[in-house]
C-alpha cells in the first residue's frame, strides 16, 4: 500500500526543513530522542568507572559479589518498574511518564555522585534503572505517536540508534576526567554529574513538547489533539485541514476497532486475539534475537573475544572498542534513515543473512587461530567482527524499538513495548550468566551454537516478519487483524479527508499548495467517520467541522 495522497498534503511539494510546522515538531522530538542516548551513557559509564583507580580505591577494590551487585542493580531497578511504566504511560500520558522517569534519573545521579560507600552507589544504580524504565517506555511512544506520518519510520528508528551516541560520550567523559583530574575522587564523580545533565534538560523542557495526540483522543480530548495535529502536521493550518481530519478519523476508527475486539485492556489482552498473538510472537522473537545473535559476546565480553584472537595489549583493546562504537553509530543511523526506502522486511532479512555468514567466518578464523596458531586468521577475525556488526546494526539497532511500536495497536502499545523490554532484560541476564561459563568450557566451539541459532533466526524472519512501509501508524497496526479492518481504516480516513477537502474547496479557503498536492478525489460513497468512542466531540469541534 502506498501513502495516501492526504498524508503527503503538507510534505510533498517542499522539503520538510522549509515547513515551519515540521521543523518545530522535529526539534521537539529531539528531547525524547535523547532518552536513548541517556540510556547508552548509563550502560557504558559504570564499565568506564570500574577502570579508574580512584573509583576502585574509594570503594575499597570491590570484586566478586560486590561487582555483581553493581552491574545488576540497574537491571533490577528496571525490572521492578517495567509493569508500572506501562500503566503510567497509558494512565497519566507519555509526557508525564517521561518527566517522572527523568526526575528519578536525576535523583539517582545525585546519589551516585555523592555516594559515601558501596551501598549508596548500588542504591543509586537501582534508582537510575527504575527511572530509566519509565523514561525509555514513554519516550519512544511519544516519538512514534507524534511524528509526521512519512517521517515516523526514520525518526523512531533513530531513537534506538542514538544509544551509541551516549555510549561514546560516556567513554570520552571517563577518559577525559581520568586524564584531567586523575588522582582525585572527582575523576569518577564528574562523569556521574554529566550523566544527569540530559535528564535535567528533559525535566526543564518537557512542557514545551506536545502530548501524544493519540493518547489525548483515547481520553476524549479530541479538540486538543486536533490542535496539535493542525499546528505541527498541517503547518499551523485549520483543524478542518484534510490531513488533520484524515489522521483524526483514522485514530478514532482504530480505537473503536480495538474496543470491539476487547472491551477492557489488561495484560491478558495481549494474548486474547489472534492478531495480538501474532504480534507477540514477533515481539518476543526480535527482543530475544537482539541480544542472542552473538552480539552479546562482544558487548559484555570483548576482552575474552580479543584475547581469543591473540590481542592482549590494553591500549589496542581500548582502541578497538572505541572504533567499534563509532562504527555501530554510523551504520545504525544510516540504516535508520533508509527504513522507508528499503523496507523493514528487507532490512531484517539482509541483517540476519549477513550475520549468519559473518559469524560463521568469525568462528572459522577463531578456530584456525586457536587450533593452529594461524596469525592471518586472527587478523581476519577482527575484520569479521566489524562486518558482523555492520549487518547487526542494519536492523536490530534501529528496528527493535521502531518495528515493535508500529505493529502494536494503541490500546496495548505501552504494555507490548514493556513486554519487549522485559524480554531484552531477561535475555541479557541469561547471556551474562551463560556466556562466560560456556566460553571458558568450550572455547571457539561455543561459537558453533550461535551459528546454528542464527540460521534459525533467518528462517523465522523469512516466515513471520511482515513489511509495514508506506502505511500510517493505525494502518500498520491493523495488518495483523485482517484485510477487512485495514481497508475499513484506510477508507474511513480517506472519506473524511475528502469531505473536508471538498468543503474547503467549495468555500474557497483551500490553499494553493493544497490545490497542487491533493487531487480531486471521487465523490463520497461511504458514511461519515465513526462516532466518538467515549463521549461526543465538543460542540466547538463540531462547529469547526461544519465550516
Amino acid at each position: 500500500m502506498e501513502w495516501n495522497p492526504v498524508v503527503n498534503l503538507v510534505h510533498r511539494q517542499e522539503p520538510w526543513y522549509r515547513n515551519n510546522g515540521l521543523v518545530v515538531l522535529n526539534l521537539c522530538l529531539l528531547l525524547p530522542l535523547t532518552t536513548s542516548s541517556i540510556n547508552g551513557f548509563d550502560s557504558s559509564v559504570v564499565n568506564g568507572l570500574q577502570l579508574l583507580k580512584d573509583w576502585q580505591n574509594y570503594f575499597h577494590q570491590p570484586d566478586g559479589t560486590a561487582l555483581g551487585f553493581i552491574n545488576a542493580a540497574q537491571n533490577l531497578g528496571s525490572l521492578v518498574a517495567i509493569p508500572l511504566a506501562a500503566f503510567a504511560s497509558d494512565g497519566i500520558g507519555r509526557r508525564r511518564t517521561l518527566l517522572f522517569g527523568s526526575i528519578a534519573i536525576v535523583g539517582g545521579t545525585i546519589l551516585q555522585t555523592l555516594s559515601q560507600n558501596l551501598s549508596h552507589f548500588i542504591a543509586a544504580r537501582a534508582l537510575i534503572g527504575f527511572g530509566l524504565c519509565f523514561a525509555t517506555n514513554a519516550a519512544p511512544l511519544l516519538i512514534t505517536e507524534l511524528a509526521y506520518p512519512t517521517q515516523r519510520g526514520p525518526i523512531t528508528a533513530l531513537y534506538n540508534s542514538s544509544w551509541y551516541a551516549g555510549s561514546i560520550v560516556a567513554a570520552w567523559a571517563t577518559f577525559g576526567s581520568f586524564k584531567g583530574i586523575g588522582g582525585s575522587i572527582w575523576s569518577w564523580r564528574i562523569p556521574s554529574i554529566i550523566q544527569g545533565l540530559g535528564s535535567m534538560i528533559q525535566c526543564l523542557l518537557i512542557w514545551f513538547i506536545p502530548e501524544s495526540p493519540r493518547w489525548l483522543i483515547s481520553k476524549g480530548r479530541d479538540a486538543e489533539a486536533m490542535q496539535i495535529l493542525s499546528r505541527y502536521h498541517a503547518n499551523g493550518g485549520h483543524v478542518s485541514d484534510p490531513l488533520v481530519v484524515f489522521e483524526w478519523t483514522q485514530i478514532r476508527h482504530a480505537l473503536q476497532l480495538e474496543r470491539e475486539i476487547s472491551k477492557t485492556t489488561t495484560w491478558l489482552t495481549l494474548f486474547k486475539s489472534p492478531g495480538n498473538r501474532k504480534r507477540l510472537r514477533i515481539i518476543f522473537a526480535i527482543g530475544f534475537f537482539s541480544q542472542s545473535s552473538g552480539n552479546g559476546l562482544v558487548s559484555y565480553y570483548l576482552d575474552l573475544v580479543l584475547e581469543a584472537t591473540g590481542i592482549h595489549d590494553t591500549q589496542t583493546k581500548t582502541l578497538i572498542n572505541g572504533a567499534l562504537q563509532v562504527w555501530n553509530l554510523i551504520i545504525a543511523v544510516s540504516a535508520a534513515l533508509l527504513v522507508d526506502r528499503l523496507g523493514r522486511r528487507t532490512l531484517f532479512i539482509t541483517s540476519n543473512a549477513g550475520m549468519l555468514v559473518a559469524f560463521s567466518m568469525w568462528t572459522l578464523t577463531t578456530a584456525l587461530f586457536q587450533t593452529q596458531g594461524n596469525m592471518a586468521a586472527a587478523k581476519a577475525t577482527l575484520g569479521f567482527l566489524f562486518v558482523f556488526y555492520f549487518f547487526y546494526d542494519m536492523a536490530y539497532t534501529p528496528m527493535l524499538v521502531a518495528y515493535t511500536l508500529e505493529i502494536l495497536p494503541f490500546s496495548v502499545r505501552a504494555k507490548g513495548f514493556a513486554v519487549m523490554n522485559l524480554t531484552v532484560c531477561a535475555t541479557l541476564a541469561f547471556n551474562q550468566f551463560v556466556n562466560p561459563l560456556a566460553l571458558e568450557k568450550l572455547g571457539w566451539k561455543y561459537y558453533l551454537v550461535y551459528c546454528g541459532w542464527l540460521g534459525f533466526e533467518l528462517i523465522f524472519v523469512l516466515r513471520y516478519v511482515i513489511e509495514t512501509k508506506g502505511r500510517t501508524l493505525e494502518e500498520t497496526a491493523t495488518i495483523f487483524d485482517g484485510l477487512k479492518e485495514e481497508l475499513e481504516l484506510h477508507q474511513a480516513g480517506t472519506v473524511a479527508a475528502t469531505r473536508s477537502f471538498n468543503a474547503l474547496r467549495d468555500g474557497g479557503t483551500l490553499s494553493s499548495i493544497q490545490h497542487r498536492t491533493f487531487p480531486d478525489l471521487p465523490p463520497l460513497q461511504k458514511p461519515a467517520p465513526p462516532e466518538p468512542i467515549d463521549q461526543p466531540i465538543s460542540s466547538g469541534l463540531h462547529s469547526t467541522q461544519s465550516r
